[in-house]
């Protein structure tokens, strides 16, 4: 009976590590080596190979982001851990490389602001998702929600692509403005989450 149970756990393993779930774990295993990459830099080695290095492993890490839910739809294969890994393994990417460009002084001054609005409120609206889940609530995510993820994938990817190539300060440029346009949205998307959490707060 015993290893009856053990082999049902295992299949019960193996039938979750799908394709879409493998991409997914992939991007969360990936974080620790894009955060390898720019960390010369934080010491105060100005590595454009690093930067290069860590902007095409964003990219690809966007591109499994993609993938994972498109494959998971085309398949019939969306699975509760999958729905549960995906905004996590967005958040954990976005948190490490927010930091790191912190630390690494690419995101600095006042523009500090617009990285902590977009930080905090992905920590907010995780608790809040948290909570109404615990209510059986959902929210949905609003088309102004999608433009502020892209506006936020966007200006991180040039911050990094900017290290790299720091003869075209226009880079670092278009990386600081759509920085600013995405913490724009996630005030405006932040309180549209947040109105609905307060009605079910009494």
């Amino acid at each position: 009976m015993r290893l009856l149970v053990q082999g049902r756990g295992l299949w019960q393993v193996a039938a979750m590590l799908t394709l879409p779930n493998l991409l997914t774990l992939s991007r969360i295993f990936t974080v620790p080596l894009l955060v390898a990459l720019l960390w010369p830099a934080e010491v105060g080695a100005r590595w454009t190979t690093g930067y290069a290095l860590a902007f095409a492993l964003y990219c690809l890490m966007g591109i499994t982001d993609y993938f994972d839910g498109y494959l998971a739809r085309a398949q019939g294969a969306v699975s509760r851990l999958g729905i549960f890994l995906d905004p996590i393994a967005d958040k954990i990417m976005v948190g490490a490389v927010i930091l790191m460009l912190a630390a690494t002084r690419d995101i600095a001054g006042i523009h500090i602001a617009a990285a902590m609005i977009i930080l905090l409120r992905e920590i907010a609206v995780s608790g809040l998702r948290e909570f109404l889940a615990g209510l059986q609530v959902s929210v949905p995510v609003s088309r102004l929600a999608k433009w502020k993820t892209a506006f936020q994938l966007i200006a991180l990817g040039a911050l990094i692509l900017a290290g790299a190539v720091p003869h075209f300060p226009f880079v670092q440029l278009t990386g600081i403005a759509t920085l600013w346009a995405a913490a724009i949205l996630t005030l405006i998307t932040g309180w549209d989450y947040l109105r609905v959490g307060i009605k079910h707060m009494d």
